[in-house]
């Protein structure tokens, strides 16, 4: 039988139904509607949108739609630990992915909060505590998952 939504920690079930898919959500705003303040801020420099970025923007804010929908209703339609871990393994991969997107910035974007803006925090920052959430209970951290009682053998 597999346990209940709400045996699964507070602190995991507010993340990863609430605060990331809402991260998300502003994400998509942001890259859809307000493309030149999104793309600026991404590549540190005033930029203006051409037909063809924006094109791709739309696209990353639906991935990020996308992404908010699928761990807060995927999550929150079941307690299997088993699709939990599918799904948050999944958006690990993603957080890899997204961190290493940046890397053309140079690598002061990993570590120098100092010349960090609104959308790094969220690039950067915000994707190692997904990520660090993410690892935690892909490795068991806070869940108290009992395994089955053994049953005993007859002659």
């Amino acid at each position: 039988m597999a346990p209940r939504q709400s045996v699964l920690p507070l602190a995991y079930r507010a993340f990863f139904l609430i605060i990331e898919p809402i991260s998300a959500l502003v994400g998509a705003f942001f890259a859809h509607f307000r493309q030149d303040e999104y793309l600026s801020m991404t590549i540190h420099t005033e930029a203006s949108v051409s037909l063809g970025t924006s094109v791709v923007l739309s696209q990353l804010a639906n991935l990020y739609l996308l992404f908010a929908l699928n761990e807060a209703l995927v999550l929150r339609s079941t307690g299997d630990l088993r699709v939990w871990r599918t799904v948050l393994f999944v958006l690990l991969v993603a957080d890899f992915g997204h961190l290493y997107s940046v890397s053309g910035l140079g690598s002061w974007v990993y570590w120098d909060v100092t010349r960090w803006n609104a959308i790094d925090y969220g690039n950067v920052m915000f994707v190692y505590l997904g990520a660090s959430m993410r690892i935690a209970f892909l490795t068991g951290v806070g869940l108290a998952v009992s395994s089955p009682p053994k049953t005993k053998k007859t002659a």
